[in-house]
Parts: structure tokens; sequence; C-alpha cells
């Protein structure tokens, strides 16, 4: 499908989740594998038992060559699920690497003329996000994965991905910083034991990448996701962040990223292609999530290809946050009004307004 250059604005949200509500569960990047099913059953269940009804497609519990299913297959059950006025919410398990290759597949235009609905989730899903947001004017809400709602013990942080699903239109929610994060060397199995929740052992510390402690407050509409995959959207139909932010105007825009895997040489890459590209043009400010990536490269570290790249840039640039692959993560609305204060001390909030399905 051809996709329009001018981005879709105001936004619009998706109606609020309400008990009774139908949730499709369809994997458009990577599937799950028969040793991860126990934990995808425990998800699925925490759905049922919030109220929901859960319905599965066929590109879900299976993986092949890093896919869930042929890309058309799966860009043909997307849509199906998108296009459905049954469905309120689309959660797939988790993200992937292959979710780019839906991108032309996806008919934007048709979607642009619908209601929107929920797309859940953070990782390859903001490759389907962004997109969303520029050609069919859709919220979504990049946070969580539902495979994490399957632990036996759910953190707040995580857990607050509801009350903003839930939120009616006009109201203001506020996510606080987490008070830590799951540290190097801390992964679960969810093979071995599918009820595992996150081993929460660090301090969470966000900080100003000028390394100042004053106290500060940023106001606009949020929109990002995780740079390894946004950096390729860059320059194409899919990624004119620029003309959104352009749309933004006195609103302001405040741009989320986060590294799930880029090595300090790659990161440099990517953040250089941004700017190159005018992504960072305009913005009222930039976020950082916690990286997961290593975090040296020889002598270079990752604090130095970020003070390197961004150290200049005329708006204050936040490190650090609880933004995407180091949990848990806060939920942020793609395209949502939002405040967010550094306290100056390691820690703040996010205040989210909920727009309505009109965008007001």
């Amino acid at each position: 499908m051809t996709a329009t250059t001018n981005p879709r604005f105001p936004p619009r949200c998706p109606k609020p989740l309400a008990t009774g509500d139908l949730i499709a569960i369809t994997a458009p990047s990577s599937g799950v594998q028969p040793s991860r099913h126990a934990r995808l059953d425990r998800a699925s269940d925490a759905l049922r038992q919030r109220g929901y009804r859960v319905v599965e497609g066929t590109c879900l519990r299976a993986e092949h060559q890093q896919a869930s299913a042929p890309a058309a297959q799966r860009a043909a059950e997307l849509m199906r699920f998108l296009r459905d006025p049954e469905v309120a919410a689309v959660m797939p398990p988790w993200g992937g690497e292959r979710a780019i290759e839906l991108l032309p597949l996806l008919d934007f235009e048709a979607l642009a003329a619908l209601p929107p609905k929920w797309l859940v989730g953070f990782s390859d899903l903001s490759t389907l996000q962004l997109p969303l947001l520029l050609r069919a004017g859709w919220s979504s809400l990049h946070g969580p994965n539902l495979m994490e709602h399957g632990a036996a013990e759910v953190d707040t942080t995580t857990a607050g991905v509801w009350p903003l699903l839930a939120a009616a239109p006009g109201e203001t929610l506020r996510q606080s910083a987490s008070k830590a994060y799951r540290g190097a060397g801390q992964h679960v199995d969810w093979g071995v034991d599918p009820a595992a929740g996150f081993n929460l052992s660090e301090p969470t510390q966000w900080a100003r990448l000028d390394g100042s402690s004053a106290p500060l407050t940023l106001e606009g509409r949020l929109t990002g996701g995780c740079l390894d995959t946004l950096a390729r959207l860059a320059g194409t139909p899919y990624g004119e962040l620029p003309a959104f932010v352009r749309a933004c105007g006195s609103e302001g825009t405040l741009l989320f990223l986060e590294n799930c895997e880029m090595s300090p040489c790659e990161l440099l890459r990517a953040l250089s292609s941004l700017r190159l590209h005018g992504w960072f043009d305009g913005l009222a400010g930039l976020l950082l999530g916690r990286s997961a990536g290593p975090a040296t490269q020889g002598d270079l570290s990752m604090r130095q290809v970020l003070q390197d790249v961004l150290g200049d840039l005329p708006m204050p640039v936040l490190i650090d946050l609880d933004i995407g692959h180091v949990p848990p993560q806060l939920s942020l609305l793609q395209g949502g009004l939002a405040r967010l204060h550094f306290n100056g001390a390691g820690g703040g909030w996010v205040e989210q307004r909920r727009l309505g399905t009109e965008g007001a």
C-alpha cells in the first residue's frame, strides 16, 4: 500500500478498555515456541481474570526463521483484527525482528477511516506503532508486552498499563519512576519458570545528559520506541517524524527512544542517522531509556556516545528512564499529551492526559 507523506493529526485514541471487551492475540513479528506456551497461557489467563474475552490468531504459537508465519499471513491477520469492530485491543505476546516486512502490506488509508483500537507492547512492535500514528492517526500504547503479565507477581510499574488503557477521555494519570530495575545477569527463562517475574535489584536513577541535578519539567506529545528498529524507518514514508513534530507546533514533541542490543558504535551510527534525518529538530525534549546493549566497546562507552552525538542539542536530554528492554517500564501513549518531571534526585513522574477518539 502507498503511504501518504503527511501525518494524520491530531492523533485519535481508542475507546477505554472495559470489562467484557475482546482482546486479540497475534504475533506480527516473532512467534511463541512450544517451550514458552505455558507462559503465554498464563498471560492469556491474566486477561480473562481481568474480565476480558480473548481470541488467538493463527500467527502465534509457532516460530520459523524468526517469525510466527510468512509476512503476508502475519499482515493479513493483523489487519483483520485491527478492522474487526468486535476487537477492542490487539496484544501481541512480544516483539521480535521482522515487523518491518509488514509495513508495505498494511492498508493505513483504510485504518485511518476506522475507529482506532489498542495495539499494546514495545520492542519490534514500535515498528508498527509509529506508522500507525503517522499514517493512520492512531494512538497506541508503548509499554509492557503481554508475556510480562504472565508473572505470578507483577510489579507496580508494569501493572500501570491497565489504568491507562481503561482511562476515560480527558482523564489524567500519573506514573512515578520505578524504585528499582533489573540488573545485568538477572534474566529469567520463562521456559524453565513460566511464572517468573522480574528481579528488580538495582536502584533506579533517572538523570540528565548534561549532568545537571536541577529539576526539570517537559511537556509535549509522546512518540518513539525501540531505536534498533525505528532508525530503519527514518527517510521512508513510514518514518516522517519531522512532519509530526511540525504538526505538534506549540504543543511540543517528546521523543522517547531505547536501545535493545546495539553496541556503542552501532548506537552512534543510529543516533547520527536520525540527527541527519532531522528527527531531533524542534523537539521539546529527548527521553532515553536504560540501555540493554553492551556498556562499552573497546574504550568507547555508551555514555560517551550519547555525549558525542547528543550533547550539543538545544533541548533537554534525559537518560536512564523507565523505558524499554531493561524492566520495569512506564506505559506511554503514542501521540498522547504528557508532562514529565525530573526531580533532580534520580526520580520523577510522567502525567498523561487521555485523548478522545477524535483527538480532543
